[in-house]
């Protein structure tokens, strides 16, 4: 993942159903693999952690909207821009220098995530 939603996030809610991946949720909301994805039950991820797509997982932030990492492909596949980054009113999508990955990697998360 490369897009991080700032504490400046006002909660407006503009990023979440822009999302192809379902990859953004509201601050303290459960999150699920499944969400927006092909994935049910019993995965491997590409990590090789095994998880039920199915099962609740730990919100990343009680605060603001968040992005689940090993769900955000920056809308590889899909647009030609990061849509939540597009449409965010006060600029809080943003890069993350952390966890920059290239456009194959967001791609084959991608394909990944939608069974392609």
């Amino acid at each position: 993942m490369a897009i991080i939603i700032t504490d400046e996030c006002i909660n407006c809610g503009a990023c979440e159903p822009e999302c192809p991946n379902t990859a953004i949720y509201e601050g303290a909301d459960d999150w699920r693999y499944k969400d927006g994805t092909s994935l049910s039950g019993t995965v491997i991820l590409p990590d090789g952690t095994e998880v039920d797509a199915d099962d609740a997982q730990t919100p990343i932030s009680d605060e603001v909207y968040y992005i689940v990492p090993g769900k955000c492909t920056e809308c590889k596949g899909f647009h030609d821009e990061p849509q939540c980054a597009a449409v965010c009113p006060v600029d809080c999508c943003v890069p993350d220098d952390n966890h920059v990955e290239d456009d194959e990697t967001l791609l084959n998360r991608q394909a990944f995530l939608h069974g392609e």
